[in-house]
């Protein structure tokens, strides 16, 4: 069963359900009983497919998360891991993009959150290829010990050290990966700009030899 999604990023519950925005109560839960029939795990369903309906219908019952999925197009639960820590990058950017006390359309904000988001991401990656290095550092110091005591102190701290660089190093990628998926978000805007006057004049000229 494919699962539908709005902008990409969550489920689309009515779609999934199969009934109409407006539905109501009595013909949302029919919908429901009629797909979980044939989706519940015991009559040979997916598992996940189940828990995902079971989501939506849920979602559907409950007037205010209804309301809020209605009005934005989202739910926290609704969305997928990799969209959910999209979203999140999303979201600090846009608290940016409000606080922003220029004039709209004086400014491409669309376009200053693409720019933030790259270079976020060559941020990311440059902290990367820093660990690595030193990484490579400590395991070469660790290579170069030659005889060692029994309890190797020094040996099962560069190792702790090496891990906990490794750790970041996946961090920093789950990090990209979140930013990269914020990026594929604002695939499709664009960002109404108001003429410079310059633009104007220019506009206006020909009027003004007629």
């Amino acid at each position: 069963m494919s699962m539908a999604k709005t902008g990409a990023a969550v489920i689309d519950p009515y779609e999934l359900l199969g009934v109409a925005r407006d539905a109501d109560e009595a013909a949302i839960k029919a919908a429901y009983r009629k797909v979980a029939k044939t989706a519940h795990p015991d009559a040979g369903g997916d598992a996940e497919a189940f828990a995902k309906i079971s989501a939506c219908y849920e979602l559907l019952k409950d007037p205010v998360r209804r309301r809020v999925f209605d009005d934005t197009g989202y739910d926290p639960q609704l969305a997928e891991p990799a969209d959910l820590k999209g979203l999140m990058v999303l979201e600090t950017l846009i608290n940016d993009m409000i606080l922003d006390e220029r004039e709209p359309g004086s400014f491409d904000p669309v376009a200053g959150l693409r720019r933030k988001l790259t270079d976020d991401i060559l941020k990311c990656r440059f902290h990367i290829l820093e660990l690595e290095r030193h990484r490579a550092r400590v395991r070469k110091h660790l290579d170069r010990l030659g005889r060692r005591p029994d309890t190797d102190v020094l040996g099962s701290m560069l190792r702790a050290r090496a891990q906990s660089i490794t750790d970041a190093i996946k961090a920093s990628d789950a990090q990209i990966a979140a930013i990269e998926r914020a990026y594929s978000m604002l695939e499709g805007y664009s960002y109404e700009m108001e003429p410079l006057p310059a633009e104007i004049e220019a506009e206006d000229l020909p009027k003004a030899a007629e």
